[in-house]
């Protein structure tokens, strides 16, 4: 573009001088002509073609140098004198506005990325010096202005590179810095940040070549001499210009990338070059000390000509000394690093100040200004056409011709008015004359005829009656629907007119009061009528008739909603418009605020006319609002307080309330958008251009009339006059602009201040006063409110989101620091603030990704920068400078908005809050004592604080005075995120942290719950509050251990989150977890075992996970079915789940292989071996969803162990041993013996050996039940493997233990009936019995016989037990020693046996010969009821032995099991559909035993009972277990087992309470009503259990307390409310007593015992509901007020006489001391004093617990409570206790009050105590300033009023007495019993403190 001559084309090489650029000597290229590129000959050796040759044109075109065909001339694009033109224009100083265009655009042509880049092989270089020996001259010489322009202002980036420019390296190897701007400042270079190397996994390319390379770099440091010298030598050299000082350059951080060079050929110096001594070329080999300095250059930043010719040094400056500095060769990959600045610079080009040229305020004639005038001329016409168009069909109207017209018709009074097709085209052209600027133009008649003729459409509708009504039938809706287009022509009516006031018109003719009142009467009359009652309508309900006749005519009625939203969005515009009356304002916020809190449909089938439709509107409705908020400032209070008293007609669904839709896609509350959008318009300032206009023309009336002073007044109150007009004045006098700015934006800060504080504190108080559940909303719409802030936190369009979370951050913060505040307070401020917690959290992480992404990026120089400003801003080490600069964050933001303004107009609020934010920061940094303090920072200050003020002043003067590269959304938010993090509210982020760690640790547990709760929040969002020591897990390891199971729930969840997050707390975790499993929360119990199943699948410690297993597999015996089912399925997932796929990888074999060895190791170290088969049984049985997947899984285990079973023994302790796997195979066995095959079974044969002797009879006793239950599922055809089983075994039944033996007679026996013999056991058992009578027959027995006696019974029992001989029948009667054969052998047997346990014999002889009877009946029961069987077993009961019962006992268990076993297998084959089995009809019950067990029951229960409740070791259990099987079986009545087991619940032996706690629910949950009646006999055993047995006769445990009967009010638990009511109150009444009957022996009375143990067992119980808990402390009231009344009258009568001056009684106790007893007291009888203390006594214990309980639970003791009861509602949910009140106090107090009746002296004292609290009201009673509160200050006596309040229903005041005693008659008034007046200070209870709440929000 430099020369207008059509020669040179696009591509070819301009005609620059050649002596600028090296040229090779010899080269082709030195022989062309200047003007000429290279020929394709001569370009061929330097191009990838060489090795094609010779070229075929018609193959391949020569090229062209350049990208695609030739471009055309310039000549061809612009004309010569438009050139000339642009010339001219380019010479001056100041360019046009023209010239910067067109320059613009040629750079945007010049562009590298959109012109194609060629690199060629360079050419050999030579010697020559002759280009060098050229003079130099620039390439701008000699071009044109524009041209050079260009050229200036071009890069240089797609230039050749220089051949040479190694030359034009510095000293140190590398070329002066590109980034260094031409022209910039020495100040601007020293700022320059030093490099430092970071990771970038992006390099060139050519690095890759460059790092195997190993070169030594020479690094020269210059003295400051030296650079005198280079700066003398480079200033001689450059042009005649003024010398500017040397340049500073900082020291640079060194690094690998910097000092990559490429080795080179050396070549010969041109004229600039440096001396040969300084630059050598290193070999391969490094040489130390050695300098040299290879030729090398930047990669990829070439260097201008000029600048390169700048940094060449001197030959002077090169013969100076130099230091040399050898480096090895890196060891990392340098292609993944490169050298970036530390610190982005602020990027300046963004942003520019638009010029305004003289010319630019005339037309240009190129410009668009003519084209503008031509719009509004011809829009000008449009209108006058359209007008004239609608006057004359007017005129042919009034003229009476009936000339139909679709512009204008006649209404029903015959007036003319405009149709809706006239206003739509009215319209339009007004709307385009007002845009255009020409509807001033318009005539005001016309202008007022078109109003005229709107008026008659709004009297027409005016008139009508169009109000729906649910009632309506199809024709009323057809005649309504008829109605809407007249209403929608009057609502266009009323558009017209007003859409004509909004014109900015002058003439006051225009804006009629009338016809705006007329328009808005119909608006508001639509609205109420027809728009709101639409929206409301529902398809279901009352309306839903209505609902379907209308959406037939949908489209109608959404046309009227389409025109509602157009007028009221018109009427926004006219509030900023015009000045309207207070009446038309008044009205429009009233319609406003009513369609806010409409609540519209949740769905479109719900909606008539479609969701969208409505929306629309109520958005229209907050900008109304928003208008009329800044436009009024007058009535913000009252608009704010219509908004937030309509809150309760809030939905507090979160779907159905939040309906406003966010540009991000979310969704919020619309009046959590309204507030924030008019607290963000309280920033803004008003518009006051009328009224400084009215003062000046009020000064201009004043001073026509004389009074001055008052014109003057008036303008000083119109307008402020500013000092500082300029930037540069506001530069220089920066503490003046600053105070300016100060002064406006403080007011409009603290506006939006004073209103947002008034919304938080307007929903925060009433939210504390109620509930989640409550009445009132406000609890949860303060949760929806928060939400809504926290979503629009990050989002720039809602700037006041911090502000109004900011102020509920601190209120929150009071409420948690507040001594007085009670724990629903607290818990509600936790929860909010782990809320704003975790908002903050989100938003850290969110920008931290942000500023990642950016970070890596290479192109966007904004969001590099960015991202480096907001990782500062998060570590917390950028000051304030760079965020409120004039390019900063808050200028990226607020020009993002701006250019959404044209599409979101609301926008215009946050624009005004965010500029008047940033002036406040500005303000507060320029008065910050910062360490930054310059004049330089305070000069920029000034200008930024000059054109901040004038962006409040004028909110268009931004974008007039600026211009603005267009922002991304994604930098408009980090720039936002970065403004938020600087914040008060997130950097309250530690604080919040602090508060919510501080409350793990208070004395509430709701409170400690609340907080680990909301812990739980943050961490969802920011796990890195994890890392490092955290004190966050201390904590919550601390409170896994907490007193309440609500705590440690939490914790527990807390510990999942923690771990699942940070896996390497697992080991420190997961013993918390563990201990867990045994809480006595049901639910913590459960949590721990799910986390613990997690740690197990995820840990692969064996340690780890025997452990837990181990843990899991005690869980199967838990107390509650809920825990034991979870814990049989959790080791079924964690041992069984995971080997169902069938793959025989080696890593699948090991992987089983290592789970065998962690079961055995489980089942060793775990003791769980009892546990583990049932377990087993339950994953294998039938019923289990996957059952066969199982049982292939635990058959691939049982091979895996008998596979190590053959193995040798390892010494590997990891490896377990076959006897451990003996056991674990043993369990599998019981589990499910198909799991064995025959080979595996014969594989074990070797095992049995040992069997009879000692050498390890645990593996030998694991074979024998291994074979006992496998081998009846061999085969018979494995005869000889049987065979040589039974000859092991039989041998070993005269050694092996008895357990053994067991086991052995039962093998025997199976492998008899597969081999069809049972010879061998016949002679064996024929053989013992003799040997019995041999014994019984030769004399006394001695130890020898006693022995032989104990073995041969054994035998005979385990054989009578497994075997059935009767077919040996003959073999047992040819014996002539037996008895007399009676049937069967099984009844041989015991009549022999007999004989052994009568009485007569010893113990040692009767133990076994009951034991082997008993093993003999469990097999055949009919002995049971044989005559001499059962007398054998009354006489040992008889006796009670316990060795002997034991006996008997474990037989009946053995029996009843096996009944209780069979019966449910026939229940379960019936259920299945089986064939059912015969029965014997001649036998009683479903089986052929019941009968036996049945009588055998009947006749023993009272022993088994009287054992159970004798004591408490393990035979009392044994008999407990045969009452339970007798009781599952329902073998005797209820009431002769319940009583029993509410008894043995109260057992200290936990095994023998649970099982009966279990017994007892069950027969609960069958036979309630049969139980009940049971009960006051069940608490006088269980009493009388723990006194004489236990030995304890108190109520309940200590450590914690625990109420005996606990386990009895759980039982209660699955009954009605009303059931349990009626048994706390006959338990109360137990209490009651006669005080003539109580019996008093040596200061001992049964009753006062008994009343104790049930007093202390309603101290502590567990209540479900409030009403229980009332009923509780009523009947204890009643009692006190109602028996304690004539026992205080009988012991003033009868022990202090009446004589007694009773002012003394109350001295004593008043004054705290102890008074002897009246000395005169001869008269009474200790008996008498006896029996009254006891009854004393029981009174005063149950006042203390009543007392008790109201503390415990917060129940009021004064008359409010009994005033009304409450209501329904909140008697049915569950007591919540008060934190810190522990039942020491009263234990304490109980056991003091019992011990009374040791001697007189404490006898009367008790009875004086108990006279003085019938007596006297202490709870009203006015304490003086020198006593204390007695007891602690607790209410100790009771109080009739509010008994009678609460209990009876006669309100006839304090009268205790008269209903219990005799003679009824009322005790005088004591004198110095003063009762107080009603309202005695106490502890400040939930009210209190809310009303002290009032007071202390004025903090803000």
């Amino acid at each position: 573009m430099a020369n207008l001559q059509p020669g040179p084309q696009n591509g070819i090489a301009p005609q620059f001088d050649r002596q600028a650029y090296p040229q090779p000597a010899g080269s082709a290229y030195q022989q062309q002509d200047g003007s000429k590129p290279f020929t394709l000959t001569e370009a061929l050796p330097y191009t990838p073609f060489t090795s094609v040759f010779p070229f075929e044109p018609d193959i391949i075109n020569n090229p062209t140098i350049g990208s695609g065909p030739l471009a055309p001339s310039l000549a061809d694009l612009v004309s010569r004198e438009d050139y000339d033109a642009l010339n001219k224009e380019a010479e001056n100083s100041t360019p046009s506005k023209r010239v910067e265009e067109s320059l613009e655009f040629v750079q945007h042509l010049l562009r590298p990325d959109k012109i194609t880049q060629f690199q060629f092989k360079t050419a050999p270089r030579t010697g020559s010096s002759v280009l060098a020996s050229k003079p130099s001259r620039s390439l701008a010489d000699g071009i044109s202005p524009f041209a050079k322009l260009v050229y200036e202002s071009t890069g240089g980036s797609a230039r050749h590179p220089p051949p040479d420019a190694s030359s034009a390296s510095t000293l140190n190897g590398h070329a002066m810095s590109p980034r260094v701007a031409k022209g910039a400042s020495p100040k601007v270079r020293r700022q320059e940040p030093p490099k430092v190397v970071k990771h970038n996994p992006v390099a060139t390319s050519n690095l890759q070549a460059v790092a195997q390379n190993k070169s030594r770099i020479e690094i020269h440091l210059p003295t400051r001499k030296e650079l005198d010298a280079a700066a003398s030598v480079y200033a001689s050299a450059r042009s005649p210009a003024p010398p500017s000082p040397a340049p500073h350059v900082p020291s640079q951080t060194v690094s690998l990338a910097d000092l990559v060079v490429t080795p080179k050929a050396p070549a010969l110096p041109v004229s600039h070059a440096s001396p040969p001594s300084m630059t050598k070329v290193s070999s391969e080999t490094p040489q130390p000390l050695r300098a040299v300095t290879p030729k090398s250059e930047v990669l990829g930043v070439p260097e201008p000509l000029a600048d390169r010719k700048q940094s060449t040094p001197s030959s002077a400056a090169r013969r100076l000394a130099s230091i040399s500095i050898e480096l090895p060769a890196a060891s990392f990959d340098k292609d993944e690093f490169v050298v970036v600045p530390e610190s982005p610079d602020t990027p300046t080009h963004l942003s520019t100040k638009r010029k305004h040229a003289s010319h630019d305020d005339y037309e240009d004639p190129l410009g668009g200004e003519l084209n503008q005038r031509e719009l509004a001329n011809a829009a000008f016409t449009d209108l006058r056409r359209c007008l004239q168009e609608i006057f004359t069909a007017e005129s042919y109207l009034s003229n009476g011709q009936n000339v139909a017209s679709h512009l204008v018709v006649l209404t029903n009074e015959q007036e003319p008015t405009m149709t809706i097709a006239a206003h739509d085209k009215a319209q339009r052209q007004i709307n385009r004359a007002i845009d255009l600027g020409c509807f001033r133009q318009a005539p005001l008649d016309d202008l007022l005829r078109i109003q005229s003729l709107s008026e008659g459409s709004l009297k027409h509708a005016d008139t009508l009656d169009f109000k729906l009504d649910e009632t309506w039938g199809e024709t009323e809706v057809g005649f309504w629907v008829q109605q809407l287009r007249d209403i929608e022509t009057g609502l266009k009516a009323a558009r017209t007119s007003l859409r004509i006031m909004c014109g900015g018109r002058e003439e006051k003719q225009i804006y009629s009061e009338d016809l705006i009142q007329r328009g808005l009467s119909l608006f508001r009359n639509v609205i109420g009528d027809i728009i709101i009652p639409t929206a409301e309508m529902r398809s279901t309900g009352p309306t839903s008739n209505l609902f379907r006749l209308l959406t037939t005519h949908r489209k109608a009625i959404g046309t009227l909603f389409t025109t509602c939203q157009k007028l009221f969005s018109l009427m926004s515009d006219l509030i900023t418009s015009i000045d309207l009356s207070e009446t038309v304002v008044n009205t429009l916020e009233f319609v406003a605020s009513g369609l806010i809190f409409v609540e519209n449909a949740h769905s479109e089938k719900d909606s008539v006319v479609g969701i969208q439709k409505f929306d629309a509107l109520r958005l229209v409705a907050m900008n109304v609002l928003s208008h009329i908020f800044l436009m009024n400032p007058a009535q913000r209070e009252g608009i704010f307080n219509e908004i937030l008293t309509s809150l309760e007609k809030l939905p507090i669904g979160k779907q159905s309330a939040r309906q406003f839709k966010l540009s991000e896609g979310k969704s919020i509350q619309p009046v959590s958008a309204l507030i924030m959008r008019l607290i963000q318009a309280s920033a803004g300032k008003v518009d006051d251009h009328k009224e400084k206009l009215r003062g000046r023309m009020m000064q201009s009336l004043e001073e026509g009339s004389g009074h001055s002073d008052a014109a003057e007044d008036t303008n000083a109150r119109a307008e402020v006059f500013y000092t500082i007009k300029t930037e540069d004045h506001a530069a220089i006098h920066n503490s003046t602009a600053i105070q300016e700015l100060q002064t406006l934006a403080k007011s409009l800060s603290d506006g939006a201040y004073r209103n947002a504080t008034y919304v938080v504190n307007f929903i925060v108080k009433r939210a504390l006063k109620s509930t989640k559940s409550g009445d009132t909303p406000y609890r949860n719409l303060l949760d929806l409110f928060i939400e809504d802030f926290t979503t629009c936190l990050d989002s720039p369009d809602w700037p006041a989101a911090e502000l109004l979370l900011r102020l509920t951050m601190y209120m929150m913060f009071q409420q948690v620091d507040g001594d007085k505040n009670a724990a629903p307070a607290r818990n509600m401020a936790l929860e909010l603030l782990g809320v704003m917690a975790a908002a903050i959290s989100r938003l850290r992480s969110h920008v931290r990704k942000s500023a990642a992404n950016y970070e890596g990026g290479d192109t966007d120089e904004l969001g590099r920068w960015l991202a480096d400003l907001t990782l500062n801003v998060l570590e917390g080490n950028m000051s304030m400078e760079k965020t409120i600069s004039w390019l900063g964050p808050y200028r990226v933001v607020l020009e993002y908005l701006q250019d959404r303004l044209g599409d979101d107009p609301y926008l215009k609020g946050a624009i005004s809050y965010l500029i008047t934010d940033w002036g406040s920061q500005v303000c507060v940094a320029y008065d910050s004592n910062s360490s930054e303090v310059s004049e330089e920072r305070d000069a920029e200050l000034g200008r930024v604080a000059f054109r901040l003020r004038n962006m409040i002043e004028d909110p268009k003067w931004l974008s007039r005075e600026y211009s603005f590269k267009s922002v991304a959304s994604g930098h408009a938010k980090l720039s936002h995120s970065t403004i938020l993090l600087r914040s008060s509210f997130c950097a309250s982020f530690k604080n919040i942290l602090n508060v919510l760690m501080g409350s793990m640790t208070t004395d509430q547990a709701t409170v400690r719950s609340r907080s680990l709760k909301s812990i739980n929040l943050v961490l969802d969002t920011d796990p890195t509050i994890l890392d490092g020591d955290s004190v966050f897990i201390q904590l919550i390891l601390q409170c896994s251990s907490d007193s309440s199971p609500q705590v440690r729930d939490s914790a527990l969840g807390l510990i999942g989150k923690c771990m699942s997050m940070r896996p390497r707390l697992e080991e420190r975790m997961t013993p918390t977890v563990l201990q867990r499993f045994v809480d006595s929360g049901l639910g913590v119990r459960k949590r721990a075992m799910k986390l613990a199943r997690d740690i197990y699948l995820g840990n692969e410690s064996k340690e780890v996970r025997s452990t837990i297993a181990n843990g899991l597999l005690h869980r199967t015996q838990d107390p509650d079915e809920g825990v034991r089912d979870l814990a049989k399925q959790m080791i079924e997932e964690v041992w069984i789940s995971p080997f169902y796929k069938d793959d025989d990888s080696v890593a699948f074999k090991q992987s089983l292989t290592d789970h065998v060895a962690l079961m055995v190791q489980t089942v060793r170290l775990g003791n769980t071996a009892f546990v583990l088969d049932k377990v087993f049984q339950t994953i294998l049985s039938p019923d289990s969803k996957l059952a066969e997947a199982n049982s292939r899984v635990c058959t691939r285990l049982v091979a895996n162990l008998v596979d190590l079973i053959s193995s040798p023994d390892s010494d590997d302790p990891s490896i377990p041993t076959s006897r451990d796997a003996f056991q674990v195979l043993m369990i599998f066995a019981k589990a499910d013996p198909k799991l064995f095959t025959f080979e595996q079974i014969r594989q074990l044969e070797p095992h049995i050996a040992s069997v009879s002797t000692s050498e390890d009879l645990a593996v030998s006793r694991a074979v024998v039940v291994i074979y006992r239950r496998v081998l009846p599922q061999v085969s018979s055809v494995h005869s000889k493997f049987l065979a040589d089983v039974r000859k092991v075994l039989m041998p070993a039944t005269s050694k092996v233990t008895r357990a053994l033996l067991d086991d052995v007679v039962a093998c025997l026996w199976i492998i008899s009936e597969l081999l069809q013999t049972s010879e061998p056991l016949a002679r064996l058992a024929v053989s013992c019995l003799k040997g019995i009578q041999a014994v019984n027959g030769k004399g006394p027995l001695d130890r020898t016989k006693i022995r032989q006696f104990d073995r041969y019974s054994l035998i005979v029992g385990m054989i009578g037990k497994h075997c059935n001989l009767d077919s040996h029948e003959e073999r047992f009667k040819s014996e002539p020693s037996l008895p007399k054969w009676k049937g069967s052998v099984s009844k041989l047997m015991v009549d022999v046996l007999v004989p052994f346990a009568s009485p007569s014999q010893p113990t040692d002889v009767r133990r076994p010969a009951l034991d082997a009877i008993g093993l003999i009946c469990q097999s055949n029961p009919r002995n049971y009821v044989s005559v001499n069987v059962y007398t054998t077993f009354q006489q040992a009961f008889d006796e009670r032995v316990p060795a002997l019962e034991s006996m008997i006992l474990r037989s009946f268990k053995e029996f009843l099991l096996v009944e209780e076993q069979r019966s449910e297998q026939a229940a379960s084959s019936a259920a299945v559909g089986k064939e059912p089995v015969k029965r014997d009809l001649k036998v009683m019950g479903s089986t052929s035993f019941d009968d036996v067990a049945s009588a055998t029951t009947q006749r023993f229960l009272k022993d088994i009972t009287r054992i159970t409740l004798a004591t408490y070791d393990d035979h009392a259990f044994l008999a407990m277990e045969v009452l339970a099987s007798i009781n599952r079986q329902g073998l005797v009545h209820p009431k002769e087992t319940g009583v029993t087991l509410i008894t043995l619940e109260t057992c200290p032996v936990l095994k023998i309470s649970e099982l009966a706690y279990h017994e007892h629910r069950a027969l609960h949950e069958k036979y309630e009503s049969v139980l009940e009646r049971e009960y006051a006999k069940a608490i006088q055993s269980a009493f009388q259990y723990q006194r004489d047995i236990i030995k304890d006769p108190r109520g309940a445990t200590e450590n914690p307390f625990t109420s005996k009967l606990h386990q009895l009010v759980e039982v209660l638990k699955i009954s009605k409310s009303k059931n349990r009511t009626r048994f706390i109150e006959k338990l109360v009444g137990q209490i009651d007593f006669d005080p003539g009957k109580l019996q008093v022996d040596q200061g001992v009375c049964p009753h006062v015992e008994f009343s104790r143990f049930i007093i202390e067992n309603l101290a502590f119980f567990e209540f479900v509901t409030v009403g229980e808990l009332q009923v509780t402390v009523t009947a204890m009231e009643k009692m006190v007020t109602g028996t304690g009344s004539g026992i205080a009258q009988t012991i003033e009568s009868e022990i202090f006489q009446v004589r007694m001056d009773p002012a003394s009684i109350s001295q004593q106790l008043a004054g705290g001391e102890e008074q002897p007893p009246a000395p005169e007291i001869p008269t009474v009888d200790h008996q008498r004093l006896a029996q009254l203390t006891a009854g004393a006594l029981i009174l005063l214990a149950l006042w203390e617990v009543r007392t008790y309980l109201r503390r415990l639970y917060g129940l009021s003791s004064g008359r409010r409570e009994g005033k009304g009861k409450g209501a329904p509602k909140d008697l049915t949910k569950a007591p919540v206790k008060v934190q810190g009140v522990t039942g020491d106090k009263v234990w304490d107090d109980i056991a003091k009050i019992m011990s009374a009746l040791d001697t007189p002296e404490h006898m009367m004292q008790q009875c004086r105590t108990f006279v003085e609290l019938l007596n006297v009201d202490s709870e009203v009673k006015v304490v003086d300033e020198e006593e204390g509160f007695e007891f602690e200050g607790e209410p100790t006596t009771p109080d009739a009023e509010e008994n009678e309040d609460a209990a009876t229903p006669d309100p006839r005041g304090r009268k205790r007495k008269a209903g219990n005693h005799s003679s009824g008659r009322r005790k005088r008034a004591r004198s110095n019993s003063k009762p107080r007046p009603r309202g005695r200070p106490r502890k400040q209870s939930v009210e209190a403190v809310e009303a002290d709440l009032d007071g202390e929000m004025e903090w803000i």
